[in-house]
């Protein structure tokens, strides 16, 4: 049996409703216990109207609970009917018509549904064929109504289950739809701030370190050489206006509301790799470059996780190797690009933080920062991969590959590819090979 009452109290609109449907259906029953077959005036409901409408309706506000014994209770009442001295019409079936419905719509297979219905209009049929005498076109009218009524109660009742299946599909469906576009927008916010985050500590950390080791600078020579302290000073006034500047436009497009009409500043890339280096310069570390292969574009997202993994690698230099000299290397390959940045450091390092894959500064309460991190998630993002270690000879190696597209045309290189090693001339982008300069040259 299917049991989708429940046993907790029903509201009060559930009640209200079963009552309706069983006084209806009562004076249904018990007008057609008056109905005569030959048509004579309707007279009082007689004992056997009444106990066939009482017993008959009293199992129909229950027949979502038993709704198989209120089938058969119904059923029964109604059969029994022709016994009693009662006409078999739609009217008397109607209880049984009620609770064909009701089951259909709460079967748990559709065969088990349609065997009980089926079973309800074979018996009424039965019940309402006169056993003796001719069956006339009236009576032939009569007994397929009353045969009629549960089948078409059924199939109702089977195409409201299935619409409710229906409906509670498409709920669950867009229940689901929601709670996967949350999701998602969880999802891309959570990587919104991690790009953020990587971003501004690319920003910060490159001028707060040039700004640190100018001031160490300026305080180093104070005493001994003014003039070269005043250098420095002027130096740190405009390595920090530009970090204001820099921060200043950053906190600007994440306050806009929407799309900026005016043109945003280009993405760094290779091409100001000039620029960055001589403010490693200023700050007093001597980088020195190293190219290999021909130069080619790169593409906007490739170009500026080339340009942030060199300025973070720098940085790190700046910040923890006891060295003053650090080497870039870029090697150009068919399908490739090789970016190495490579220092001689003593044992200013401390052994690299497992936890976060990067060195810890050899200041013993600065904690470790989040830039090899960084340089991981930008070189994976674009296809490329990223390693960092100690050097066997001595100091530390940033080494990373990112994917080049296809070349158009395609030069034939030979074995002994020429390289170029040395400082950038002034002028020359990172893009073009390197000519040989003198020591203190802008690269």
């Amino acid at each position: 049996m299917t049991n989708t009452g429940g046993g907790g109290p029903r509201p009060r609109g559930t009640w209200r409703r079963e009552g309706a449907i069983t006084a209806t259906a009562f004076a249904l029953c018990l007008l057609g216990g008056v109905v005569q077959d030959d048509g004579s005036t309707l007279s009082p409901p007689s004992a056997a109207a009444y106990f066939v409408a009482v017993v008959s309706c009293a199992v129909i506000p229950v027949r979502h609970r038993v709704p198989l014994a209120a089938m058969a209770v119904t059923t029964a009442s109604g059969v029994l009917a022709p016994f009693l001295g009662l006409l078999l019409s739609p009217l008397i079936a109607a209880p049984a018509v009620i609770t064909a419905y009701s089951y259909s719509l709460t079967a748990r297979t559709e065969r088990r549904a349609a065997s009980a219905v089926a079973l309800i209009s074979v018996a009424l049929l039965v019940a309402s064929t006169p056993l003796f005498g001719a069956l006339s076109w009236k009576d032939a009218s009569r007994v397929g109504a009353v045969a009629a009524f549960p089948l078409v109660a059924g199939v109702l009742g089977h195409s409201a289950q299935n619409r409710r299946a229906y409906l509670a599909a498409v709920e669950e469906r867009a229940r689901r739809a929601e709670e996967s576009r949350d999701s998602e927008a969880r999802r891309r916010v959570a990587e919104e701030r991690v790009r953020i985050a990587r971003e501004l500590h690319d920003l910060v950390a490159h001028q707060i370190t040039l700004a640190n080791a100018q001031a160490t600078v300026a305080a180093h020579l104070f005493d001994t050489r003014p003039e070269q302290t005043r250098k420095s000073l002027k130096e740190l006034v405009a390595t920090t206006s530009d970090a204001l500047d820099d921060l200043r436009a950053t906190v600007g497009l994440l306050r806009q509301s929407g799309d900026s009409a005016a043109p945003a500043e280009p993405a760094p890339g290779l091409s100001r790799l000039s620029t960055l280096l001589e403010s490693f310069r200023r700050a007093g570390l001597d980088v020195s470059v190293h190219q290999e292969g021909t130069a080619r574009p790169l593409p906007p997202g490739v170009d500026l996780t080339a340009y942030r993994i060199v300025q973070e690698a720098l940085t790190n230099v700046t910040k923890h190797a006891a060295t003053g000299s650090a080497r870039v290397r870029l090697a150009w390959h068919r399908d490739r690009v090789t970016i190495s940045v490579a220092d001689d450091g003593g044992g200013a390092r401390t052994a690299p933080n497992t936890s976060t894959g990067s060195s810890a500064s050899a200041v013993p309460d600065r904690p470790p920062g989040y830039g090899l991190i960084g340089m991981r998630e930008r070189a994976t993002a674009v296809g490329g991969h990223l390693s960092a270690g100690r050097r066997p000879e001595g100091g530390f190696l940033v080494s990373t590959q990112l994917p080049l597209p296809p070349a158009k045309d395609t030069t034939r290189m030979t074995d002994g590819a020429t390289t170029t090693e040395g400082r950038m001339a002034d002028g020359v982008t990172g893009y073009g090979r390197t000519g040989d300069g003198q020591a203190g040259d802008t690269p």
